[in-house]
């Protein structure tokens, strides 16, 4: 045995100190292998829709329904189903509604808890007793954990159990007793959270779905083109910010920032009042979303057109730093024609629809007026000062990534960037030049300096700068277009120039050649692997399928955020793979929580088989059982050092 391999096996028997210790051990990891592979959750394209996104979790994409229907059949009615299923997604609530109707809580308290405990016992039933302690709640650990343990040991078990309720009943613990266990069931129900991109924009409240995220049991996010750009901006990446604060305008969200991030916005609503008074806003109208929205219409327009001008420089200013990243098709300010109110793209005249920009010199479109300056400088210092951005942007840092492989599936935002003749599309960045996975990793290698790095360095100057890049150059994976078209959406009529072609990558969603190359790419064996796609809206008013390739690829964008649900019939698609699969619901548009609650309404998912297993896939089949296998080799390697006497065991 090596010096080295023993130094190791000596380190190990400090936790396993006897033959016994590691003798149990290996038998307790031998049987864990065996116990079917946890349900794995797959979310994408959220874009701050919480209300939705929280009650997708809740119910585990019908998950909670069906356990509901196997453990009870035809012995419940559908409304009592509907209201246990309820009472597990919101148990808070649902509680002080019965407490305010029920004639005869007791009773009620009686039924509801045996339902509750039964439907416990089946979603624990596929994890190690260990597993299921360590989730128990702390305050009834010990309960819970008698009530769904079989106690072969007590005779009139029935007996037992009944007294146990009673007296949870009698001192008046039910109603935290039933919340313990509704919050117990959410989380067996799914053992692992996939978060395939964008988090961000849109939606009102990404900041509580950060929330939530932060104190789920289970999660890894693959970043998206928006999560990106918000990370930009909390490293202080004026562009970043500046789209940031745009979005968040145009879309009605200024909340998110103001009250969900404490950044103070009254250095632009200063800047506005000062130099966009009296100044013609039309193109940049933002929506009415409140009383409160319609008192500030004017502002809003302001600061919409202010910033979206601000936006427009900075980029120009980084596109004139890299002149390699080859994006010098998107400087547009200084190919305005003023004096005839057009600009010509690609060699054809277009009218602008605006042209009263006061802060745009001529002569020097891209350069920041002073007033500007001072406004960009506070902004950041809002941005990279707020604790809770600050605080958000290092979960995804620490939980995120490019790209996962995960129980070898292939988990990414966007897409693997290709040229036109489907080979991995070559890029240069800082002098060399990546394709495929090394380009994923060295744009996450840049995106962790950009955050991380001390000011003063060049790689961590660099860094900020490609998370811009990450957010809209044509070879970014999380982007995937040939350009962002900003500019022409808000000021040129014709809705040809709006198009933004996408990267050769989706024309080959269902080629199978392309997609085993990018599987081979980052490792997987393509008879068994798959990819898991999100980014792009799948529109199944149409007849589009999420499902590409024959089932290898899975784009599972289907239109969470409500911007995007007119075009694709939907509200979303999740997938779920478990022991017996893998498996996509559609869901159909959330009404609301309280709607959920009151009504007793859930979302209307119709699910679809993506790939069954004859055989029940276990532990063994994961990337967990791989790394079990090999403490269970290790475990036997001490074993034998104890029985030749290179570790003695110690009492």
């Amino acid at each position: 045995m090596e010096r080295s391999e023993l130094n190791y096996l000596k380190i190990l028997a400090d936790k396993y100190p006897t033959m016994a210790a590691a003798s149990t051990e290996i038998i307790n990891l031998q049987s864990i292998l065996n116990l079917p592979k946890g349900t794995e959750h797959f979310m994408t394209d959220i874009h701050g829709e919480y209300e939705q996104f929280n009650h997708v979790l809740k119910n585990g994409s019908g998950s909670v329904k069906r356990k509901i229907d196997e453990e009870f059949g035809n012995t419940l009615s559908i409304r009592d189903k509907k209201s246990l299923a309820t009472l597990i997604y919101y148990p808070v609530e649902k509680l002080d509604i019965v407490m305010k109707e029920e004639s005869n809580i007791e009773d009620w308290y009686k039924i509801t808890l045996h339902r509750l405990v039964q439907i416990t016992k089946r979603v624990a039933s596929k994890y190690t007793r260990s597993k299921v302690r360590k989730a128990l709640p702390k305050d009834f650990a010990y309960v819970i954990e008698e009530l769904i343990t079989e106690k072969a040991e007590v005779q009139d078990k029935e007996a037992y159990y009944n007294e146990i309720i009673h007296t949870i009943i009698r001192i008046g613990r039910a109603p935290d007793f039933i919340i313990a266990l509704s919050n117990l069931i959410q989380r067996l129900v799914i053992d692992h959270l996939h978060i395939v991109g964008d988090i961000f924009d849109r939606g009102p409240g990404p900041h509580v779905i950060m929330d939530t995220l932060r104190d789920y049991h289970s999660v890894d996010i693959q970043w998206g083109n928006h999560d990106v750009v918000w990370m930009g901006a909390a490293a202080g990446q004026l562009a970043c910010i500046a789209t940031v604060i745009r979005l968040a305008v145009r879309y009605g969200n200024l909340d998110t920032l103001e009250e969900g991030y404490g950044i103070n916005l009254v250095p632009l609503v200063t800047f506005c009042l000062d130099t966009y008074k009296g100044v013609n806003c039309d193109a940049f109208k933002t929506p009415v979303n409140n009383d409160y929205d319609a008192r500030y219409v004017e502002l809003n327009n302001m600061m919409h057109k202010a910033m979206t001008v601000v936006q427009f420089k900075l980029e120009g200013q980084v596109i004139m730093k890299y002149p390699e990243w080859k994006m010098q098709d998107r400087l547009m300010l200084d190919k305005i024609d003023w004096d005839r109110g057009c600009i010509a793209i690609e060699g054809k005249e277009y009218p602008l629809k605006d042209l009263d920009f006061p802060t745009i010199d001529r002569n020097d479109p891209y350069t920041l007026t002073d007033a500007e300056a001072d406004m960009m400088d506070r902004l950041k210092h809002a941005f990279t000062r707020s604790e809770k951005l600050q605080r958000h942007v290092r979960f995804l840092y620490s939980k995120g990534s490019m790209y996962k492989v995960f129980n070898s599936n292939l988990l990414y935002h966007g897409c693997v960037p290709l040229d036109e003749n489907g080979d991995f599309k070559k890029v240069k960045l800082f002098g060399k030049t990546y394709s495929g996975k090394s380009l994923y990793d060295v744009l996450e290698s840049y995106a962790r300096k950009g955050f991380y790095g001390s000011d003063s360095d060049k790689d961590t100057v660099r860094g900020k700068d490609i998370l811009w890049y990450i957010w809209t150059n044509p070879n970014s994976p999380v982007f995937g277009k040939e350009k962002m078209a900003t500019f022409e959406r808000y000021l040129i009529e014709d809705k040809e120039t709006h198009k933004e072609k996408k990267n050769k990558y989706y024309e080959l969603l269902d080629d199978v050649e392309t997609v085993n190359k990018i599987l081979r790419e980052f490792g997987l064996d393509e008879r068994v692997s798959h990819i898991v796609n999100g980014h792009v809206p799948v529109e199944q008013k149409k007849g589009e399928s999420p499902i590409k390739c024959g089932g290898k690829l899975l784009v599972i964008d289907g239109g969470f955020s409500k911007a995007y649900q007119s075009k694709t019939g939907i509200a979303g698609y999740t997938l779920v793979y478990n022991s017996h699969g893998m498996w996509i619901a559609a869901h159909e548009p959330f009404e609301s929580k309280d709607a959920a609650i009151l009504k007793e309404t859930d979302i209307v998912s119709d699910s679809f088989v993506v790939e069954s297993s004859s055989i029940r896939l276990r532990v063994a089949d994961t990337d967990t059982g791989y790394d079990i296998r090999e403490q269970i080799c290790e475990l036997e390697d001490l074993l034998e050092a104890y029985r030749e006497g290179l570790i003695i065991e110690r009492s």
